[in-house]
C-alpha cells in the first residue's frame, strides 16, 4: 500500500481533493473534537478508522504523537490515514501550543503536562476499544513523549514505533557555546526568548523542497520552529532523562532514523537502541536520509513506511 503523501501537492496534503473527499476515497472515517485537560485548556483531538466496506474487524489501536511545531493534522495525518487503512483505529492530538490546541505557540517548559494530556486522551480511546492491542507511535519530540508514556503505563502498550525520535539533540542544532551553558539562566529570566537556534527546522527536516512548501501552507503554520529558551532547556533535560531510563523499557520496539538527521542525531538513536531493555527490538538507520523520513523521495518513503506498516501488522497478529 502506497503512502498517501504521494497524492499530496505543495499546496495541500489532500492533493486536488477536499479533506472530506480524501477520506471517502481512502474509505476512512474521521472524527475530531476538543478535550478539556486538567488545566482547563482545550486540546484538539482526532481519530481515524477504516469504514465497514474495507475492514470488518479492527486489528489494533495506534496512538500517535507528533513532533515539535508539528500538529496532528496536515502532513502528519497522512500516516494516520495509511495506518487506519491497514485496519487500525488511530488517534492523535495536538500538544499544547501546537495546531488547534490552546497554549502559547511552541511553549513547553515542562513536558509532564503534555504527557498527562496524551494519557488522558489515549486512555479514553482505549476504553472505547478495550480488546484491541494498543501501540504508540511517535515522531521527533513525539517519540520521546511516547517513550515516557510507555514507561509510565508499562502493562498497557503492546509496542512502540519511534520515527526520528528525539533521543539526543544534534551538536549541529544545539545552541552555540556559551549559549548552551547559559540556557538555564536564560530560561529563568526570559523563558519565551526565541533566539536559541538560527536555522529553520523545516529546512533541515524535509529533503524534498515541495514538501517544505507544503508545511508552510498549513493553516497553523506560524514560524520556522525556534523554541523559547525554557522549551529548549526542557528538551535537553528530556534527552538526559531518556538516557537514564531507557533500560527500563521492555515492550516491543521499532526504531527508525535517518543517518543524516541534523536535528536528532542518529548516534543517539543507536545508543538508545543498545541500552533499551526490550527483548524484541529492531533498529533501522537509513543512509542519506534526514530528520523527517516522510520528507524523502518516493522510493525512500515507501522503504521506511512499509517497514512500519509491516511491523505493526505483525505485532498486532501476535497480540490477537
Amino acid at each position: 500500500m502506497a503512502h498517501p503523501i504521494h497524492e499530496a501537492t505543495e499546496n495541500s496534503p489532500f492533493g486536488d481533493l477536499t479533506r472530506e473527499d480524501f477520506y471517502k476515497t481512502h474509505h476512512v472515517i474521521h472524527q475530531q473534537e476538543f478535550m478539556l485537560n486538567r488545566r482547563n485548556m482545550k486540546i484538539f483531538t482526532q481519530s481515524w478508522c477504516p469504514d465497514a466496506t474495507t475492514v470488518t474487524e479492527l486489528k489494533g489501536l495506534v496512538a500517535m504523537v507528533h513532533g515539535y511545531v508539528s500538529e496532528s493534522s496536515w502532513i502528519f495525518q497522512l500516516t494516520a490515514v495509511a495506518i487506519a487503512k491497514l485496519g487500525f483505529y488511530v488517534c492523535a492530538l495536538d500538544m499544547q501550543g501546537h495546531g488547534y490546541s490552546h497554549g502559547l505557540y511552541g511553549h513547553i517548559p515542562d513536558i509532564k503536562p503534555v504527557i498527562d494530556d496524551c494519557i488522558q486522551f489515549f486512555d479514553s480511546a482505549r476504553a472505547d476499544h478495550p480488546k484491541l492491542p494498543a501501540f504508540l507511535y511517535g515522531e521527533s519530540l513525539g517519540g520521546a513523549i511516547a517513550i515516557l508514556i510507555a514507561l509510565r503505563q508499562k502493562e498497557i502498550w503492546s509496542g512502540l514505533v519511534l520515527n526520528g525520535a528525539m533521543f539526543g539533540v544534534s551538536s549541529k542544532f544545539k545552541p552555540v557555546w556559551p549559549l548552551e551553558k547559559l540556557l538555564p539562566v536564560a530560561a529563568f529570566f526570559a523563558p519565551n526568548w526565541r533566539v536559541i537556534f538560527t536555522k529553520s527546522l523545516t529546512m533541515k527536516s524535509f529533503k524534498e523542497e515541495w514538501k517544505r512548501k507544503l508545511v508552510t501552507k498549513s493553516p497553523n503554520y506560524r514560524s520556522s520552529g525556534k523554541p523559547p529558551a525554557a522549551t529548549a532547556l526542557e528538551f535537553l533535560r528530556l534527552c538526559e532523562k531518556l538516557r537514564k531510563l531507557c533500560h527500563k523499557l521492555e515492550l516491543p520496539l521499532l526504531v527508525l532514523h535517518g543517518e543524516d538527521d541534523l536535528i536528532c542525531d542518529s548516534d543517539s538513536a543507536r545508543l538508545f537502541y543498545e541500552l533499551a531493555g526490550s527483548r524484541d527490538k529492531t533498529l533501522k538507520i537509513f543512509p542519506g536520509m534526514w530528520h523527517q523520513l516522510i520528507g524523502e523521495p518516493k522510493e525512500d518513503v515507501e522503504l521506511v513506511f512499509q517497514t512500519i506498516f509491516s511491523w505493526l501488522q505483525d505485532q498486532a497478529s501476535m497480540n490477537n
